[in-house]
């Protein structure tokens, strides 16, 4: 019919991305980067900072042609959020105070990312042990991302048969249960 579509990749400009201990968001970010044509300015947490300076030294030769220098201090948030003038966009990735931090005290563009609220659900033919294995891994393997499960939904009739099981299951991880009267029940 005539019709055509293609991808088409565009640069975002110099982009400064604020994380916290996720040392792998040094390598996507600056992949993403690099494929979009787009200049990245990364500032990973200082509790990571051995971990992304392994990256860093890996990608060494690239990041020192673009004059890039570690700074592993919070002050180095704070001049980020202010260099309109060199960066044209600051995303934050990590929990709400960073986020919030960024949204509140910046002057360049922040595209505000999510701080959690991460939902796992149950379909009502899900397998008891897959649904079990998946709710406790997503819940307990990294407590303190901001990808961590926050919410459990559970479709009525598997609840009826399962739930209270999962939920035995979850307090023997040491997982705080909070619950509207329904779910209370199990």
């Amino acid at each position: 019919n005539g019709l055509v579509i293609r991808k088409v990749r565009v640069p975002m400009g110099v982009i400064g991305i604020i994380y916290e201990a996720r040392p792998n968001v040094t390598v996507d970010a600056a992949a993403l980067a690099f494929k979009a044509g787009s200049a990245m300015l990364l500032r990973g947490s200082s509790s990571a900072y051995e971990s992304n300076a392994a990256l860093v030294r890996v990608m060494r030769e690239s990041l020192e042609k673009s004059g890039v220098t570690p700074d592993p201090s919070h002050e180095t948030v704070d001049r980020m959020l202010k260099l309109r003038e060199y960066i044209d966009l600051i995303v934050p990735r990590g929990g709400a105070k960073l986020i919030n931090n960024a949204v509140m005290n910046s002057t360049v563009p922040v595209l505000q990312t999510g701080t959690g609220n991460c939902h796992v659900y149950v379909d009502a033919t899900a397998d008891y042990a897959m649904a079990e294995a998946i709710v406790i891994n997503a819940k307990t393997q990294r407590t303190g991302v901001c990808n961590a499960a926050e919410s459990l939904l559970v479709e009525r009739s598997w609840a009826e048969k399962h739930l209270g099981s999962l939920l035995a299951a979850l307090k023997g991880k040491s997982v705080e249960l909070h619950g509207d009267e329904a779910a209370a029940a199990y």
